[in-house]
């Protein structure tokens, strides 16, 4: 026992004395490679808190805790600015969690946190849309759909609601906000397909994910383009906003309004006639998947490389695609003969 004891006196000193040899270097050790899920820490970090999108995200890490057992939190940013969220970003490396899933705001704001984060062995995965041009500072990412027929799919929904004629706009979130605006490019592109040639976007504007700021610009639309036909608006909050607008000023069915949002928020919308039909997917899938995901790399029992296979027990399995990217499921359109089938 005296020579055990001896030998691993050094050893034990050695260890005992790493955090104070990474506090004088300026760095912060790594963090321990957990060795069952029940030690797996992943924090969530949503563009903004109060939102109900992000919300339903949450709900969907929290299934995956249930099923896995690993410990959860959830935080977010009062505001969905670009740089928002590194305050959150910079205590969750302090805190030493295994996992940071994020709902990125910027899509280069936030790399260095990023790759601070994985130099210390913290797995970082985009969650809902990805930092496009910057997946090196990410491990990997999961979407709610294939956001390459996003903004395509939405150009169709406007035509298909106007008859294919008549200018419409977009009330988005963020100027920074990468999701939207990658979104908006496909919007643009598809614009060039002949059978929109008569369709006209007139202007794109901003309501920083903020509700009332949002209703402002809708408002302003109505007034601005007296011969508006359509306001698509890729963002939960935005496509409330349009359609309370659209409302009180007795524009529809004139303006149609479409977009993204969730089914209980635009329930009341779809009911009275208001809006006919929008478009989105199950946001829960995307945390569920991601808290699977983010567990499986943490124990190091999955690569992030294309050609991986998720395994999970609700959805069955999922394969990463290019740049470690899971798509969650398939866009869902809801109409009055659907809407009320979902409650999120």
């Amino acid at each position: 026992m005296e020579s055990v004891t001896m030998t691993n006196k050094p050893v034990l000193s050695f260890f005992a004395s790493l955090p104070l040899f990474f506090a004088a270097c300026g760095q912060q050790p790594p963090v321990p490679q957990a060795e069952t899920p029940e030690q797996v820490r992943i924090v969530y970090i949503a563009k903004n808190v109060g939102n109900p999108y992000f919300d339903s995200i949450d709900r969907g890490f929290q299934k995956a805790a249930e099923e896995l057992g690993f410990e959860f939190t959830h935080v977010g940013p009062p505001t969905a600015e670009a740089t928002s969220q590194l305050p959150l970003i910079r205590q969750q490396i302090q805190r030493g969690v295994n996992v940071i899933a994020i709902s990125p705001n910027s899509t280069d704001a936030l790399n260095q946190a990023f790759s601070r984060a994985m130099d210390r062995g913290i797995i970082v995965l985009s969650v809902n849309s990805d930092i496009t041009g910057s997946e090196a500072h990410r491990h990997g990412a999961i979407l709610p759909m294939d956001f390459n027929i996003t903004g395509s799919s939405q150009i169709e929904l406007m035509g298909s609601l106007i008859d294919y004629e008549g200018k419409f706009a977009i009330l988005s979130s963020t100027t920074d906000a990468p999701d939207q605006n990658f979104w908006i490019e496909g919007m643009k592109e598809a614009l060039n397909d002949p059978q929109y040639e008569n369709m006209e976007l007139v202007t794109i504007v901003y309501g920083n994910d903020d509700p009332q700021k949002s209703l402002v610009e809708a408002e302003a639309l109505l007034t601005r383009y007296p011969d508006l036909r359509g306001i698509i608006s890729p963002t939960t909050v935005g496509i409330a906003a349009a359609a309370q607008a659209v409302e009180s000023a007795n524009r529809a069915p004139q303006v149609q309004v479409t977009g993204l949002g969730t089914p209980n928020q635009m329930r009341r919308f779809i009911e009275n006639g208001t809006v006919e039909a929008f478009a989105l997917w199950d946001p829960s899938n995307v945390g569920y998947v991601a808290g699977h995901l983010g567990t499986l790399l943490a124990l190091g029992q999955l690569e992030a490389e294309a050609g991986a296979r998720l395994e999970t027990p609700a959805f069955g399995g999922f394969e990463l695609g290019e740049n470690a990217v899971v798509i969650a499921g398939p866009p869902l359109v809801f109409t009055k003969e659907n809407i009320n089938d979902f409650h999120f």
